[in-house]
């Protein structure tokens, strides 16, 4: 193992292991393929990582599949594009290919492809020897209109990582597989006698096997995650609209039991005194791979999220992750955005805010985001994101146009 480096401070941020009070301990939940949970558009970026009942776009197949019966146009596809953790490294980021194509007036078709690079690593005892390790994910969904305001999508994906120097068999690239289900709703209310459109989404991703490095010896959790979101577009008149939105989300992952989940277990299951177990690492490790927590399934996994974090209720609103934001739009051609993103100090403490623009034509968009971090020593902070959108049906009218010239 002494000639593989494993991008540790990609795969999760550790928490202290000592003894200390567990209402004010760093425990946030870990789990494998991290760049899973990167948001991977300019729009939502400059939201405040807000998408799950915004209006629907070419990147709802991150966010909420569910949303592309909704959309205006026959077809579209957009190229992401994420410089990521400048903070630490120049060479690591996110590319996402992103389309989806209507195939009647009720049901779609979406698809997305995902890559992370995490640049060029070398070896701890070797710098002459170097390693690209990278991450990918491709996806395919399914979304139809149940009514007039509602509609559900499935989607299927696979995961593969490849992150360590492969010198010998102690370590493989890991992979598999997972599901999306989706609900989403979009009607309309009167607001001071404008009609205004309000939603809201639901989405279950990431729901499927672990991933393993060791050829399975141990395996870690995939992201499942749920995020549930509202949105209100409201039109002053008819060029000017303002959208309200926000998303409430939640890693259904279990959490890592803490050393002092495994000293007070050993105490009362082996008895003796908590000092013969506090120092103990190497048990508490054994612990964790045998029974405490390696060996829960991806399906127990779920459900044991709701209720495991070691300091009770209190604890378990802790993960839910906030996001809140707004988006201006001029004669739906000029956006403004700006958002406001909120995780727990005990878990993770990524808080900052974001702002963004696009401009839009009938043809294509462009968008971007930035992200202003409020935590100290944020590695996200100055992330900037950009996309790149093209509308087939702008693209067929504009080639019609030149054919009848």
């Amino acid at each position: 193992m002494k000639k593989i480096l494993f991008i540790l401070a990609f795969l999760c941020l550790f928490a202290s292991l000592k003894a200390q009070d567990v209402k004010n301990q760093l425990n946030p939940i870990y789990y494998g393929v991290n760049s899973l949970a990167i948001a991977p558009d300019a729009r939502a970026g400059g939201l405040g990582d807000v998408g799950a009942a915004t209006d629907p776009d070419v990147n709802s197949q991150y966010w909420n599949p569910a949303k592309y019966p909704f959309c205006i146009s026959r077809a579209g596809v957009s190229l992401n594009y994420t410089p990521w953790l400048r903070q630490i490294a120049n060479d690591i980021d996110l590319a996402n290919l992103t389309g989806y194509y209507r195939l009647g007036d009720y049901d779609a078709l979406s698809a997305s492809l995902r890559y992370f690079s995490l640049g060029e690593v070398g070896l701890m005892d070797d710098e002459s020897v170097t390693f690209k390790p990278y991450e990918m994910a491709f996806d395919l969904a399914y979304s139809r209109m149940l009514s007039e305001t509602f509609s559900a999508a499935v989607a299927l994906r696979y995961i593969y990582s490849d992150l360590a120097y492969h010198a010998d068999d102690e370590t493989t690239p890991g992979s598999a597989f997972a599901a999306d289900i989706a609900l989403y709703h979009n009607g309309y209310l009167n607001l001071g006698g404008h009609e205004s459109q309000m939603g809201w989404g639901l989405n279950i991703s990431n729901i499927g096997s672990k991933i393993s490095y060791d050829d399975g010896n141990t395996s870690e959790f995939i992201p499942t995650n749920m995020r549930f979101g509202l949105s209100l577009l409201v039109p002053f008149d008819e060029y000017n609209t303002l959208t309200i939105a926000a998303d409430a989300n939640k890693l259904l992952v279990p959490t890592r039991p803490t050393m002092e989940q495994y000293v007070k277990h050993m105490v009362e299951t082996e008895g003796g005194e908590a000092a013969d177990y506090e120092q103990n690492y190497s048990d508490y490790r054994s612990w964790l791979e045998g029974e405490g927590y390696y060996n829960v399934s991806p399906i127990s996994g779920i459900f044991k999220s709701f209720h495991d974090a070691p300091n009770g209720f209190k604890e378990e609103m802790q993960e839910i992750q906030w996001s809140v934001g707004l988006e201006y739009a001029y004669n739906n051609q000029f956006f403004l955005r700006a958002g406001y993103h909120y995780e727990h100090p005990n878990k993770g403490n990524r808080k900052y805010f974001t702002v963004g623009a696009g401009f839009k034509m009938s043809v294509f968009s462009l968008d971007a985001g930035y992200v202003i971090s409020t935590a100290q020593s944020n590695p996200l902070d100055q992330t900037l994101r950009f996309s790149l959108a093209f509308d087939m049906d702008g693209i067929n009218d504009l080639l019609g146009k030149r054919r009848r010239r």
